[in-house]
């Protein structure tokens, strides 16, 4: 505004944080193919794709490209829409199977598809999908259990082995035993209480300590990038928050994490040590950390040397990474364990002035 910078909107692709988690749970129910159809810039479709692990990606896709699209994926097998959007109507309406995201997508995509998932959440698909399948191998359990058991029963009657009166109680008694399996249905097939969960208290102390740190990590690559560029007094006092960031936040939150959190996931999760991959990262962490630690303590005083900062770019570069990778792995974990584990970074930009897409 007169010449003078005011503000800004940003625009960010939040990837759903049950994604990834969706599509593996699919290719575990026996979904062959996955294609994810999105309007979005190549570059973008693929970083979410990859992201994400679907076979296949189709960026910069019209409404009539997702129904070609479709179509020739219906030659292959039976398939699956799901979408949210008014875009997404058409496609939804020519697939196989079309389902709506309910609690957030347009009225349009919901008129035409066959499902509405009334909650925002893609995991709600795998359920469906399990049910439909349990439901299906109990009716035939049933077909096959009445139809067999009267097979058998009228050829008995056939050969004078059954009278008519007991031929009919023992009809009744085959139609009794098919129903009750069929009842079968009704349930989950998994107790409620044997599912792992996090308990609310818990839940609520991982979000918060991720909502303080994550956005600190930033600062990890932001020095990187720019300690070429520093007189090395500068760089030293840069360097100097760094270590402090290491040293008294991270540090502290990954040894609390390893010695108190993750034995309390353990026993949800049961088996021998299922957090070994995550606990090994911590390792990694440590020693990055204790390795930044001793460049540091070695530098001169006046600053980093040419050489130096060669070492310490690589080093926070690493840090950068592993720290990312790990949370969004520790991420992904809790929300496993608790579907209404959604970070608060990702509620907040949703609800902020930045403009938001959601593939």
């Amino acid at each position: 505004i007169d010449g003078a910078i005011a503000g800004a909107i940003t625009f960010d692709d939040i990837i759903r944080p049950d994604a990834a988690l969706t599509v593996r749970a699919l290719r575990r129910l026996g979904v062959g193919h996955v294609v994810m159809a999105t309007g979005d810039h190549p570059v973008v479709a693929n970083s979410v794709g990859f992201a994400i692990d679907v076979d296949t990606v189709l960026a910069e896709c019209t409404p009539e490209a997702k129904v070609e699209a479709l179509h020739e994926l219906r030659s292959r097998g039976i398939t699956t829409m799901v979408g949210d959007g008014i875009n997404d109507a058409p496609a939804l309406a020519t697939a196989d199977v079309g389902v709506a995201m309910g609690a957030r997508g347009a009225t349009a995509s919901s008129e035409a598809a066959d499902v509405v998932l009334m909650v925002d959440r893609l995991q709600r698909l795998v359920d469906a999908i399990a049910i439909a399948q349990r439901s299906r191998r109990i009716a035939l359990q049933s077909v096959l259990i009445g139809m067999g058991l009267s097979v058998a029963a009228m050829g008995g009657a056939a050969l004078g082995l059954i009278v008519p009166i007991a031929g009919a109680i023992l009809q009744e008694a085959i139609d009794v035993v098919a129903i009750a399996n069929s009842l079968r249905a009704l349930g989950d097939g998994v107790s409620a209480r044997s599912r792992p969960r996090l308990s609310p208290e818990l839940s609520e102390r991982l979000r918060t300590e991720h909502e303080v740190l994550l956005p600190k990590l930033d600062s990890l690559r932001s020095a990187a990038d720019e300690l070429d560029e520093m007189d090395p007094h500068e760089a030293a006092a840069e360097l100097e928050q760094i270590r402090s960031l290491l040293v008294d936040e991270i540090l502290p939150h990954e040894t609390e994490d390893e010695r108190q959190i993750y034995p309390q996931l353990a026993s949800l999760l049961g088996g021998d040590d299922p957090l070994a991959a995550m606990s090994r990262t911590h390792r990694e962490i440590f020693h990055q950390v204790d390795l930044f630690n001793r460049l540091l303590t070695e530098m001169a005083h006046q600053g980093p040397e040419p050489g130096d900062v060669r070492d310490l770019r690589r080093l926070l570069y690493g840090l950068h990474a592993v720290l990312r990778l790990h949370f969004a792995q520790e991420e992904e974990l809790y929300f496993s364990l608790d579907e209404d584990y959604v970070p608060h970074h990702l509620v907040r930009q949703a609800s902020s002035g930045e403009l938001v897409s959601r593939p």
